[in-house]
């Protein structure tokens, strides 16, 4: 007999197995010698009082063992003489469409503009040390895409888009921990990603499929409705019979080619910011209600923020704990910040995106001459600014946060987890009313809601501008695009996926979809 049950148990209580084994025979009325095992389906922290709790669901063994096995087996077959379908773009979308479509029997011909993730990593130390981007291999492009080096955070709310548990399962299968099954707000870590992904490339490659680095498509030969043939960057042409297209949110020249062929694309609302930074210790003490040091069975205590603010949401985006802030630009020229998390996220600083809603149907008079982009001239021009604002380089603007909310430059800022370095800016005064004032009053609120978050110890980094794509890409129920039949729009740079699980089911879904055609 299987019974699933909830606990909660004291965060002073040790042995935890132990005491999970006592409260479930509590709580069924049982004797716990007839208890052969507990499985632990998810965990959670309550921090709401005081008295910290775990909350655990559980299901007990009763009189009969656990299941030793996943419940998942991915059945990956030979494909290197099949049937090929071509996939643009190797990060969380297109990784998980081309393990999909190996399942299904048809070979995967991925093509990625950037790098295999140990030659990311010189390129991701040009940014910090040199200040030069690599407009191919940086934060967000390269083998894995933009999670792979930004945190790795599985949370999702898509939990209608497809099966989440399955993602999950494959990202252990694929040397994740098992933790991620059951945490409530699983996390990989920016750490321990690359190993992941680079599994998948080898199960993607052993099982006959082909991965492309450092070969960026630049054009789209079409013919009769259909893409006939795909253009390199080096000028050569590769003829395609189904084409998934999984580019991620930055990838800005994959829309600007859409918008010249006249094939059509959408503007999409988003929101951007900035990242506020503070020591890790006063986020503990506010959220575990403690002084000095967070208890040892803590991990470094997160937050999740929302104010509305002149009918706009103001709120808090990819909370970092015990984490750090990277450059995420992908052109010279521009500044942009994201987080990212440690596994153990021990680091001395948590930082968020704390982004304001951004209507692209209502808020950008000025941008309605460049049509579908005009979201993404705006991101650019924003993230101009923050290039000359923090010294012409990858220097960031920033402003101790107590100094932004009420108007003043800032003489001295905080330290910061920033490798390439903080400038101080009056961001108060430079970035524009429909996000400046907003947040202004947004981290007022949140001061409020918080008691200790308002603080002359934390800063704001601007800009954080790639919390999502502002470019959708239009598609049918069948998922192809409804003007060029064999393209099939897919993640996050098509809008249909706001994170790395998201993604990995659109992935998943656009390659049944073009495998149901073939």
């Amino acid at each position: 007999m299987v019974k699933e049950i909830q606990l909660r148990v004291s965060l002073k209580e040790e042995e935890i197995s132990g005491i999970l084994v006592l409260k479930s025979a509590e709580k069924l009325a049982i004797d716990k010698t007839d208890i052969s095992g507990i499985k632990v389906l998810r965990k959670s922290i309550d921090a709401r009082k005081p008295n910290i709790v775990f909350n655990y669901k559980v299901a007990v063994f009763i009189n009969e063992d656990a299941p030793k096995t996943s419940e998942y087996h991915f059945d990956y077959q030979d494909v290197s003489k099949a049937k090929p379908i071509h996939i643009i773009g190797f990060g969380p979308a297109g990784m998980y469409a081309a393990l999909r479509c190996i399942e299904l029997g048809f070979k995967p011909i991925v093509l990625e503009r950037g790098k295999n993730v140990k030659d990311r990593r010189r390129d991701l130390r040009a940014i910090n040390q040199e200040h030069y981007v690599n407009e191919d291999s940086n934060y967000c492009f390269g083998e894995g895409g933009a999670g792979t080096y930004s945190d790795g955070k599985l949370y999702t709310r898509s939990l209608k888009r497809g099966d989440v548990r399955r993602i999950f399962e494959n990202l252990v299968y694929h040397g994740a921990t098992e933790q991620i099954l059951v945490d409530a707000h699983p996390h990989i870590g920016t750490n321990k990603l690359p190993k992941v992904v680079q599994n998948i490339r080898e199960t993607v490659l052993k099982h006959g499929g082909e991965i492309h680095f450092e070969t960026r498509v630049t054009n789209f030969k079409i013919k009769n409705n259909k893409i006939y043939a795909l253009e390199l960057q080096n000028g050569e042409e590769i003829a395609v019979e189904k084409v998934i297209l999984a580019t991620g949110h930055s990838a800005r020249d994959i829309f600007y080619l859409l918008h010249k062929k006249h094939i059509a694309i959408e503007a999409k609302s988003f929101a951007m910011g900035v990242r506020a930074e503070h020591p890790q210790h006063i986020i503990d003490s506010i959220q575990y209600h403690c002084s000095g040091e967070r208890p040892e069975l803590l991990p470094a205590a997160s937050y999740s923020l929302v104010e509305q603010v002149n009918d706009r949401g103001v709120y808090s985006f990819c909370m970092c704990p015990g984490g750090f802030i990277v450059p995420a630009a992908t052109a010279n020229g521009e500044v942009v910040v994201n987080g990212m998390s440690p596994s153990k996220r021990n680091n001395l600083y948590a930082n968020s995106g704390i982004v304001v809603e951004i209507n692209v149907q209502t808020d950008l008079p000025k941008y309605e001459q460049f049509g579908p982009l005009k979201g993404l001239e705006y991101q650019k021009n924003l993230e101009k600014l923050a290039f000359t604002a923090g010294g012409r380089s990858q220097t960031a603007p920033a402003q101790r946060l107590t100094d932004f909310v009420e108007g003043k430059f800032s003489n001295t800022l905080n330290p910061s987890s920033y490798q390439p370095g903080l400038n101080s800016a009056p961001l108060h005064s430079l970035l524009p009313k429909l996000i400046g004032s907003r947040l202004r009053k947004g981290f007022d609120a949140f001061g409020r809601k918080m008691k200790g978050y308002y603080t002359e110890e934390a800063n704001i980094v601007g800009v954080e501008s790639r919390t999502s794509s502002p470019v959708s890409i239009p598609r049918t129920e069948q998922l192809a695009h409804p003007q060029i039949t064999n393209l099939y729009p897919c993640g996050e740079g098509a809008g249909y996926a706001g994170g790395i699980v998201s993604a990995a089911m659109d992935g998943e879904r656009c390659a049944e979809a073009v495998c149901e055609t073939l």
